[in-house]
């Protein structure tokens, strides 16, 4: 009772941005970002700037993508539709495919309807403009999903004179790269390395503490970043009547998180503030998709959902999710098949390819994660504890089932546990229903073939030194490895 009570009271509450036609709409996404705010809860980090939109919005305690992924993950959300559906569900393939014709990216429906869709700003870490679907496309230009691919009407800035506009803006700086170092050194409060608390299935290392640091301090200049958003809104005159959306474009990259249907990987946060609203500072706990999110914009707009959208637009009075259905297909090399669903109370995942290990030396991995090197070399001197090994045995279980309510974790496995059957029997059932629901439209599979197992080959053997620097935890320089390999290559 209490809980349709509160759904209610949402409706009546975000169906009031319908008395304002055609609001500004601005999508921020932060990339690899997993619920690690300060409005979340994390401890030692500062997010002032979400703090406040959280405040003054709706926090949403159980936002999920689809994909743990980036490209995947997108292309869900650019269609509205579970990327298994739309056949987008390989990292990085397909890219020569247009959409089915039964699809349609959602900025097309919204540029149809007499939107401005901007991508990136000129003011954000290196632009904010990716885009990174699974599906034949264009950043800027006309789309007729035949001879025209373009998704965006413009880059980079956003005036009165392209209202009513949507502005989708990624915040890359949390996504890996050189640069975490970099923002470290400048920061003027870097995160303390001795007081920070990690994840207990991360083993307490002082290489694993600088690596978990440097992501809170990503987090905290993405945090700066927002509020440079909102300062801009106010200063153009446009807070009144925009409405914005913040998440995660998948999980944090660290053990757990980017690339797995653990929660940390699929879990992402989701504020939407609405300036039209007058009750806000909502935190609710109803379960909601990626797709959903994509979904809620276009019914903003408007615009009738279409039928094909696996989505379903959040704050209409007849939404209904019980659950969030996730996938794994391939990523970059690995190709894996795992699916999971994923509720308010309870985590499943099947895992048909129980022999493909966790840790299965993925060459984006060994470049990117100095805690899986720490880490690996630990479980080989058996130094981890029981919550943390699972992650570096040779296989993996076949089924995964965890309390969220008793055990947010993940750290006991509760599928082969006699008492849970029935659980585990539903959830089983549920997952196979999903799989049926999002039987892709076609079988292309046109993979990209990446270098990376090439490039970390060729470090092994000419770069010996440099290949145990990044065994100890040390981040070598992914992009600086690859410039010495192409001009190894050259000669």
């Amino acid at each position: 009772m209490k809980r349709l009570f509160f759904i209610t009271i949402l409706a009546v509450v975000f169906n009031s941005v319908q008395a304002q036609k055609q609001p500004n709409i601005i999508w921020l996404m932060a990339e690899d970002m997993s619920t690690d705010l300060e409005c979340y809860g994390m401890p030692d980090v500062k997010t002032p700037h979400l703090n406040k939109m959280a405040k003054n919005g709706v926090l949403f305690n159980n936002a999920f993508v689809t994909n743990p992924i980036c490209s995947p993950s997108r292309s869900s959300m650019m269609v509205g539709t579970h990327q298994l559906k739309t056949n987008s569900q390989h990292h990085r393939s397909n890219r020569n495919e247009p959409l089915d014709e039964q699809f349609l990216p959602f900025t097309k429906l919204l540029r149809d309807a007499g939107y401005t869709c901007v991508l990136g700003h000129e003011k954000v870490y290196m632009y904010g403009q990716k885009i990174d679907v699974n599906f034949k496309s264009e950043a800027i230009g006309p789309w007729d999903g035949k001879e025209h691919f373009g998704l965006f009407d413009k880059k980079n800035t956003f005036s009165k004179e392209d209202e009513p506009f949507f502005a989708q803006i990624q915040l890359k700086v949390t996504h890996r790269g050189p640069w975490w170092t970099e923002v470290r050194e400048k920061s003027t409060h870097p995160v303390d390395t001795e007081t920070l608390t990690l994840p207990p299935y991360m083993a307490d290392h002082p290489a694993i503490r600088l690596d978990w640091a440097k992501y809170l301090d990503q987090v905290e200049y993405m945090d700066a970043e927002v509020g440079m958003i909102f300062e801009e809104l106010e200063a153009k005159g446009m807070a009144d009547n925009t409405i914005v959306v913040f998440i995660g474009d998948n999980g944090r990259c660290n053990i757990r998180g980017k690339g797995y249907l653990q929660d940390p990987g699929l879990r992402i946060p989701l504020i939407i503030y609405n300036p039209m609203v007058k009750k806000n500072g909502l935190v609710t706990d109803k379960v909601v998709a990626s797709t959903d999110i994509t979904a809620t914009i276009v019914d903003y707009a408007g615009i009738e959902v279409p039928k094909y959208m696996t989505g379903q637009p959040i704050f209409n009075e007849d939404f209904d999710r019980e659950y969030v259905y996730g996938a794994r297909d391939l990523w970059d090399e690995i190709l894996e098949e795992s699916r999971s669903v994923s509720s308010a109370d309870w985590s499943y995942i099947r895992n048909d390819k129980p022999e493909i290990p966790y840790d299965a030396h993925q060459a984006y991995l060994e470049f990117y994660r100095p805690a899986v090197h720490i880490m690996r070399a630990m479980y080989a001197n058996g130094e981890l504890n029981e919550f943390q090994k699972p992650f570096f045995e040779s296989s993996k279980p076949e089924e995964e089932l965890y309390d969220m309510k008793s055990d947010p974790h993940q750290l006991h496995n509760l599928a082969y546990n006699r008492e849970y059957k029935k659980v585990l029997k539903k959830l089983r059932k549920e997952t196979k229903r999903f799989d049926k629901k999002m039987k892709p439209v076609s079988d292309v599979y046109d993979p990209f073939i990446m270098k990376g197992p090439a490039i970390l080959e060729w470090l092994q053997k000419e770069m010996p030194a440099e290949y145990e620097r990044m065994k100890a935890g040390e981040e070598i320089g992914y992009k600086r490895i690859i410039g010495l390999y192409k001009k190894a290559h050259k000669k």
